[in-house]
């Protein structure tokens, strides 16, 4: 059986007494610092990067910055007093202001990390968050069917899904990667 520590105590304790409200940013922050002693931030991003070489948005993005640089070195002529560091770093400016990178990072988050959201991260995050909010009353099984249909079946866009306080982490989760 698990049993809460000592710390889950108190910091159950301290958001009681606080009577702080889901959503409020402090408890979120505490739900977040749980979340990453647990370790699932890290199994998220091990999830994530072990397959991100294999989808056509990664394959694109490297393809077009390989080009990119490329082009640019192929306007330079090496000479044994070129400064590499100064046109390292040239490069890396004209590669981030070329806005090549946030577009291709923004269709690799959707091809990595959304079809992982509700199946993958969306239940691990709620079960630590329930057991973050009631220790000990939790048990370590998964999900009965009835909540994962609830899981799955996200409601219709522009509304929260069932437990909005998993959708802030959830969201919070996604703008940490």
């Amino acid at each position: 059986k698990h049993r809460p520590s000592m710390v889950n105590i108190l910091t159950l304790y301290t958001v009681y007494m606080a009577g702080l409200p889901p959503g409020d940013p402090q408890l979120v922050s505490m739900i977040v610092s749980h979340l990453k002693t647990q370790g699932l931030f890290d199994q998220f991003r091990r999830d994530c990067l072990a397959d991100v070489d294999t989808k056509p948005a990664y394959l694109n993005l490297k393809q077009r910055v390989d080009n990119f640089v490329s082009n640019h070195l192929s306007n330079h002529t090496w000479s044994p007093h070129l400064n590499k560091n100064q046109l390292r770093n040239n490069i890396r400016q004209l590669v981030l202001q070329s806005g090549m990178l946030e577009q291709g990072v923004d269709r690799i988050v959707a091809q990595v990390v959304d079809p992982k959201i509700n199946h993958i991260f969306r239940p691990q995050v709620e079960r630590v968050v329930r057991q973050f909010l009631s220790p000990g009353s939790c048990s370590e099984e998964p999900l009965e069917s009835e909540d994962e249909e609830l899981l799955s079946d996200s409601s219709e866009e522009g509304e929260l899904p069932p437990d909005g306080l998993s959708f802030l982490f959830l969201f919070e989760f996604s703008n940490k990667i």
